[in-house]
């Protein structure tokens, strides 16, 4: 019981997912300090991210009125429908049941509904 509690409290973050949870942060557009503080990275770590999804054009950086703002783009957010799709892959069985057990949300736009 011990190994798994540590594993649960010690498990990292892959690079993907930090990848897709900038990209799902600034769906919308987001100044760079919501992103750092919402995605719970350093500044020095989000400028090594952001720099690798403008060069990939993933996410854009639009200056308005003195301020940088972040949105994902079309290729971002194809990228954030294909990671969720392969994470529901890699489900485990229990995993699956669980989520029988809360709403379904599909996107519609730029929101999420509720399935029934």
């Amino acid at each position: 019981m011990k190994e798994v509690l540590e594993t649960n409290s010690r498990k990292r973050r892959d690079r993907l997912y930090i990848i897709a949870d900038i990209l799902g942060i600034a769906r919308n557009g987001s100044l760079k300090t919501q992103i750092m503080y919402r995605a719970n990275l350093s500044f020095a770590q989000l400028n090594e991210y952001l720099s690798f999804l403008i060069e990939t054009k993933l996410i854009a950086s639009i200056k308005k009125n003195q301020k940088v703002t972040y949105r994902a783009t079309s290729k971002g957010i194809k990228f954030l429908q294909n990671y969720a799709k392969i994470r529901d892959l890699l489900k485990t069985e229990s995993e699956r049941k669980a989520d029988n057990n809360s709403p379904a949300y599909t996107m519609d736009g730029n929101c999420y509904k509720i399935t029934e």
